[in-house]
């Protein structure tokens, strides 16, 4: 569904490093996928060249198969956005805005126009002016902009910016809702890391305007897997777990254990050993610490 192609694109000087550097990657139809990095990273560089703001040195980027760059007009007809703070007039109400912002894009009927509205949960203060919206409703109203008409491909700039706790995860049902039952393709890019790993199927890492990673959120395969173990014995776990290559930090219950090989190879050997396992848990890697990982990695290849 949308297809990012060697971009590259300097601001200022040419001695001055590069915003984007060969960055691709592709978002298949009916994704939720995650772009990633630190300020500066270029990930706002990357969303206005997908949105045809910002012009590439070189590269390409497509929507459904429609080129941004020549033909932008007829790709953004197959796109709804959030970018950056959106923006209304505050002296109009939350309908008459509407009204004149999908105006610019050929406009809808009232028919639609109510039934999104009553969709993103602004149906009782849509007549309101906007400068009496919170900033959730004002987010409500933003999405209301951007599915309007409704889009194939859905770009969202810190979505959740701002929101309170219930307000994200209500927004997180909703874009569950726009992939699963109308078939919308979503790209957000948030700092959010925990709700990324909650709604993205995959992700890309951007560092200094270049990918470092794309893949799931789960991500790199590490060599160790990484258990909780209550024993009543520490010695003779950490024993008999570097019979079997493992490791043990006992002050803080954590077992390193090599990928591929069974932990119930260890529980058995340390009953037969005498030692009571109270209990032994898996911890999944989350994508905090696949993000540091990767950081981690770059900062190692760039020293």
């Amino acid at each position: 569904m949308l297809k990012v192609s060697h971009l590259n694109k300097r601001f200022g000087r040419r001695d001055q490093p590069a915003a984007l550097n060969d960055l691709s990657f592709t978002v298949e139809k009916g994704e939720i996928f995650g772009l990633l990095g630190h300020n500066g990273a270029g990930k706002s560089t990357a969303l206005g060249i997908m949105l045809g703001m910002v012009y590439p040195d070189s590269g390409e980027v497509s929507i459904g198969g429609v080129s941004v760059q020549s033909r932008r007009e007829l790709a953004m007809s197959k796109t709804g956005a959030i970018f950056e703070s959106p923006n209304f007039y505050d002296y109009l109400s939350g309908w008459r805005n509407l009204q004149v912002l999908t105006a610019f894009s050929g406009g809808v009927t009232k028919k639609e126009m109510e039934e999104m509205v009553e969709w993103v949960g602004l149906k009782e203060r849509i007549l309101d002016k906007v400068r009496t919206y919170s900033h959730g409703m004002r987010q409500r109203l933003a999405l209301a902009q951007a599915l309007l008409p409704r889009p194939e491909m859905l770009l969202l700039d810190e979505p959740t910016d701002g929101l309170d706790p219930d307000g994200i995860v209500e927004f997180r049902k909703q874009l569950f809702s726009l992939r699963d039952d109308f078939g919308v393709t979503i790209l957000l890019n948030s700092h959010l890391l925990s709700e990324v790993e909650k709604t993205c199927d995959r992700i890309v890492i951007l560092r200094k305007g270049c990918k470092v990673y794309e893949g799931s959120c789960r991500g790199l395969e590490q060599e160790t897997l990484n258990y909780r173990i209550e024993v009543d014995q520490w010695k003779p776990l950490q024993r008999v777990a570097g019979q079997f290559g493992g490791q043990v930090q006992a002050d803080e219950g954590l077992l390193q254990w090599p990928r591929g090989k069974d932990i119930a190879l260890l529980v058995s050997a340390l009953v037969e050993e005498g030692v009571k396992v109270r209990q032994v848990t898996y911890l999944q890697p989350s994508l905090e610490d696949l993000y540091m990982k990767v950081r981690q990695k770059q900062g190692e290849e760039s020293g």
